[in-house]
């Protein structure tokens, strides 16, 4: 069982077509996987009842085999609607919400032949209830625990996802990213993630921050698998990607706070850099920097973007103001460490003139880094920004290596063009030092 569990999913996927493995068998490996080992890590929010009885159905299928995630199990993040599930976005205002039918792209991977094992827990309402509030803690869920140990950043919002992936609950699962929620988890948890440029994916039936930032994507074992993930979420064509080679590559280098970043972990980028360099990639810096702007277009958007979802939901509590008032209500369950974010949103809209100021700067902000994008196949993230996200530009993380002390260390990536970008990480991927996966104790 335990060497199932290593695959990834093209090669699990294969398995299944040749009919070395079975859909129930390997399903039922996954459940007891995480009936063995999710009390320690807290990962899982809710299991589908019917993932034995769909797997049972997949494997008597005699033809109709070749959907792209035909037999895999996977987990979806509990800000995203799987029908007959909770979708809680981690908190328990939002506790009686049941999906009534899936999220399009929950839809699209059932539709391609993926199996729905069960929801995972997050940070509550995708970290944004209050500032400070740690990584992968909930009212609803608790606090999920990195599968390399509580000292361990298990990173945010998607953190569930992560640490399913990570401990090999499945091979992959569906996470959100509105400002590093999936690619920050997949680098913590020593992960592939991809966040898919903006509106690329349907984000309908997804609790939302704001709809201009927010997008579903994948997480993995490696790139291939969040590719191939991706593809099943979508409802439009996607032809294969095949790697740049290295002597034709051409990237950027973000340097900016690059004094934020240790010289232990910027060595580790040099390594790669000069490894990649001997084949012939070319390096250049340059400096795209953090936007301010982005928080207005989260505070603004949310309330509407919120609403909207719970006007089409089960949920009691249609409002935003109604959920404040449920936080209120119940101070010593739900506001361990405040709603600061909740309360702020209250108060903003989308005719607010900084919103207008906030849309025209990311208009701007976008042509700028676009343009100096354009002669790269992919760029870098050294030091922290957010200019990626707030410009709706994809992004992916890569397992780069294991630091001094044996946890995983990653590099993010961005780039003006998704298949460029796809394209260049997969050649990147080659030259990133493998490590070994969590060890779980028993």
């Amino acid at each position: 069982m335990d060497e199932l569990l290593k695959m990834t999913a093209v090669e699990l996927r294969a398995a299944i077509q040749k009919r070395t493995i079975g859909v129930e068998e390997l399903t039922r490996a996954y459940l007891a996987r995480i009936e063995k080992h999710d009390k320690a890590l807290n990962a899982i929010a809710e299991l589908d009842e019917t993932a034995i009885k769909r797997a049972r159905e997949l494997d008597a299928q005699k033809s109709g085999r070749d959907g792209l995630l035909f037999g895999l199990p996977l987990l979806v993040k509990d800000n995203i609607d799987v029908a007959g599930l909770h979708t809680t976005a981690g908190s328990m205002a939002l506790a009686d919400n049941r999906a009534r039918t899936n999220a399009p792209v929950v839809e699209n991977m059932v539709r391609n032949g993926g199996i729905i094992l069960g929801k995972t827990n997050m940070t509550e309402f995708a970290n944004f209830t209050t500032q400070g509030m740690p990584n992968g803690y909930s009212s609803r869920g608790g606090a999920v625990i990195s599968a390399y140990g509580r000292q361990k950043d298990p990173g945010g919002s998607s953190t569930g996802s992560a640490v399913a992936v990570s401990a090999g609950f499945c091979a992959m699962a569906a996470g959100t990213d509105t400002s590093f929620s999936i690619v920050a988890c997949a680098a913590e948890n020593g992960l592939a993630g991809f966040k898919p440029p903006f509106a690329a994916l349907s984000s309908e039936g997804i609790v939302p921050i704001a709809s201009t930032l927010d997008a579903p994507g994948a997480l993995s074992k490696d790139l291939s698998d969040a590719i191939l993930c991706y593809r099943a979420m979508s409802d439009k064509p996607f032809a294969p990607i095949q790697p740049i080679p290295a002597r034709e590559l051409k990237i950027g280098v973000n340097l900016y706070n690059r004094e934020r970043v240790s010289e232990a972990r910027f060595r580790e980028y040099e390594r790669l850099f000069d490894a990649m360099r001997s084949d012939g990639a070319r390096f250049s810096a340059l400096t795209q920097p953090y936007s301010p702007w982005q928080m207005w277009i989260m505070q603004c958007e949310f309330r509407r973007d919120l609403e909207r979802y719970l006007s089409r939901s089960s949920a009691k509590r249609k409002t935003l103001g109604e959920i404040i008032a449920f936080y209120e209500a119940n101070p010593q369950t739900m506001m361990k460490y405040g709603i600061s974010h909740l309360q702020e949103a209250a108060q903003k809209s989308v005719d607010d003139p900084e919103y207008k100021e906030a849309m025209a700067q990311r208009a701007r902000v976008r042509d700028q880094v676009v343009r100096e994008l354009e002669d790269f196949d992919a760029c870098v993230m050294t030091g922290p920004t957010n200019v990626m996200h707030f410009v709706g530009l994809p992004s992916l993380a890569l397992k780069l290596c294991a630091g001094e002390d044996g946890l995983p260390q990653g590099i993010i990536l961005y780039g003006a063009d998704e298949r460029r970008l796809l394209a260049a990480a997969l050649t990147v991927e080659t030259y990133c030092q493998p490590f070994s996966p969590p060890r779980l104790k028993t």
